[in-house]
């Protein structure tokens, strides 16, 4: 089965899911973690799977399992017969090859199946482009010790001093195409920040959707302004930054820009990929913190949101949306804002129609950015 796609010829294959819970993960609601990971593997389209939990008290740097939890996953990869495996953490290249070998199928981890929603859910050119950059950046490093076969020197007869190898070449290869595609994204990039400035210059408000994934950032949008982005019931629906100009009745406040949602442990090198278009957020005036109010780990999911936005040195002013606030009775609404405590301002709102989303609007209507306020 090709790496490149998790599915694979088999149009239903069995999946082992291993929910790890290691040292390294600080996550307090662990249950939610593996609650992400299914939604993850389901998002991409896994239907057929086997979920396994692992508690790690360390990990071994060459299998990433310590030798008796190393038997304890091959007896249940034996058992499941699943046709591939995929850990909700990530390996090191040697760590996923050592496992192949040890359970004789592919393993696949975290970075990977994001991956591969990511190269699915990408719709215009900016946000694939950034997709196939984090691909490309995540093969290099996969390129490391990949088989001898790929220590075979490629030089031709005649030429002085050792030729290439083959992992030189690809390498060499992979690295060229990372800086194509770069130039590529500077060219939009250089676009959207020159529409960034003329909004600034004009004193325009900016203000900005950050969230969990689907915590309902496209659907505010879309009710806000009029859109019909892609607001669908999965993870990463909306990988690509989505500006709009917002009116509260006849009045212009600004505009308004959707961006990609947030997940526990979101592998480093792929917020690199989407710093593009999280650029939105470093440029705003307010941020809309969107949180799905009915999900039991809310509260982690707003900490995960504000744990990414300090990774990414953003301080902004900003205003928390609690959503989908009717899938909640009354009283447990207002126990849970209740435990919010001291976060900052809210609004408890629900897209079920244009009127749940009023006290949205009415702040929205009245709030002026704080450099219009001195």
């Amino acid at each position: 089965m090709a790496k490149g796609n998790l599915i694979g010829t088999n149009l239903h294959p069995k999946v082992l899911l291993l929910g790890v819970h290691t040292p390294l993960n600080k996550t307090t609601d662990i249950e939610s973690y593996y609650q992400e990971f299914l939604n993850l593997a389901k998002t991409y389209g896994i239907v057929d799977f086997e979920f396994y939990a692992v508690k790690l008290r360390e990990i071994d740097s060459r299998n990433f399992f310590t030798k008796g939890k190393l038997a304890e996953v091959k007896e249940t990869y034996d058992q499941s017969n699943a046709d591939f495996v995929i850990i909700s953490d990530q390996l090191s290249p040697q760590q996923e090859r050592n496992l192949e070998d040890v359970l004789g199928c592919d393993v696949l981890d975290r970075t990977r199946l994001i991956l591969g929603i990511f190269e699915k859910s990408a719709v215009t050119a900016e946000g694939k482009t950034q997709v196939e950059i984090a691909k490309l950046n995540f093969e290099k490093t996969r390129l490391a010790g990949h088989g001898v076969h790929l220590e075979q020197q490629a030089g031709a007869i005649g030429l002085k001093g050792p030729g290439e190898t083959l992992k030189e070449k690809m390498t060499r290869v992979i690295k060229r195409n990372i800086h194509v595609l770069k130039e590529k994204l500077a060219k939009v990039e250089r676009v959207r920040d020159a529409q960034r400035k003329q909004r600034l210059n004009q004193q325009i408000p900016q203000i900005c959707l950050v969230g969990y994934t689907n915590a309902g950032k496209s659907s505010i949008l879309n009710i806000l302004t009029h859109s019909d982005i892609l607001a669908a019931d999965v993870l990463f629906a909306t990988l690509d930054s989505t500006t709009r100009q917002l009116f509260i009745g006849t009045k212009k406040v600004g505009v308004i820009s959707d961006t990609v949602g947030f997940i526990q442990n979101l592998p480093t090198q792929l917020i690199e990929a989407f710093k593009s278009t999280l650029a939105e957020a470093r440029n705003a005036d307010l941020l809309l913190i969107v949180t799905d109010i009915a999900d039991p780990s809310w509260k982690s999911h707003i900490n995960t949101v504000l744990e990414t936005l300090e990774d990414l040195d953003i301080e902004k002013e900003v205003l928390f949306v609690f959503n989908k606030s009717d899938k909640l009775e009354p009283e447990e609404l207002q126990k849970r804002i209740e435990e919010f405590g001291f976060f900052g301002p809210y609004v408890v709102i629900n897209t079920l129609s244009k009127e749940a989303l009023s006290p949205l609007k009415t702040y929205l209507s009245n709030w002026k950015p704080k450099r219009e306020q001195s």
